[in-house]
């Protein structure tokens, strides 16, 4: 069964989609057989894979509502890992949903069909709390959070950890806190360092120790429809993800 990871944080701008894709992309270099799940409406997940929303013949949005069956939406990427895309029209189907039966757990439901397909599944989640991201939850068993180090950082942590919280209590028991990574990360920036060891201090078996730097290669890509590791596999944001990956994956060989 494949490990079916949610990279979630409800503050906008953090890295959350730049997370999603490049550590799909490392995973994928590494050996792995690896599933992107893009339930963004934005799909930007979608497009920095180099992916057209508007040519696809299906997307989540489909397969959520049941109109068509999970493996025919999902597609394969020039890099080494499949997608399972999303669409502009995803943001509609948070009213469509509200009518169904069992409306959070349909996610999972949809990826136990392929789940032997893949070792890893990464759910990149919307920047808000609605009935996407509390799907994506469901179906997760871990939780990987993205930080990025500046004033709010904290704040919006205490909201997301309830969050969690809520969606053990009454929808998924087994769900875990993989841990937190901070994301566009400048040394030189005091107030930085300061979050960063706020961090440190508050979750110190949480926290991995990979930092994600602030990089002008790894915000290019998503612009080309690549992953870091393809546009440039030298910058310091590409080997960033690398050694996240290989943090992520001894992290779950215990």
């Amino acid at each position: 069964m494949a490990r079916i990871i949610a990279i979630t944080n409800q503050k906008g701008g953090v890295g959350k989609t730049t997370t999603a894709i490049n550590l799909a992309a490392s995973l994928a270099h590494a050996g792995h057989k690896v599933l992107l799940i893009d339930t963004d409406p934005q799909g930007n997940a979608t497009v920095g894979s180099g992916i057209a929303m508007r040519e696809l013949e299906a997307s989540v949005y489909e397969v959520l509502l049941g109109e068509t069956g999970i493996a025919q939406a999902i597609i394969p990427t020039q890099y080494k890992f499949h997608i399972l895309p999303s669409h502009p029209d995803l943001a509609g189907a948070q009213v469509e949903m509200t009518q169904l039966e069992s409306r959070n757990q349909r996610l999972e439901r949809a990826l136990s069909d392929v789940a032997n397909g893949f070792d890893i599944m990464l759910i990149d989640c919307p920047p808000v709390l609605n009935v996407l991201t509390m799907n994506a939850l469901t179906a997760a068993g871990e939780v990987l959070i993205p930080v990025q180090c500046e004033y709010y950082a904290m704040e919006g942590l205490t909201s997301l950890m309830e969050t969690i919280r809520l969606v053990q209590q009454e929808l998924n028991p087994k769900l875990e806190i993989l841990g937190l990574v901070r994301t566009m990360y400048d040394g030189r920036n005091n107030l930085a360092v300061e979050v960063s060891e706020q961090l440190q201090e508050h979750f110190p078996k949480q926290l991995f120790r990979t930092l994600i730097p602030r990089n002008v290669r790894l915000a290019e890509a998503p612009s080309h429809g690549k992953p870091v590791l393809e546009y440039d596999p030298q910058c310091a944001g590409a080997q960033a993800y690398l050694a996240l990956a290989r943090e992520l994956l001894r992290r779950h060989n215990g």
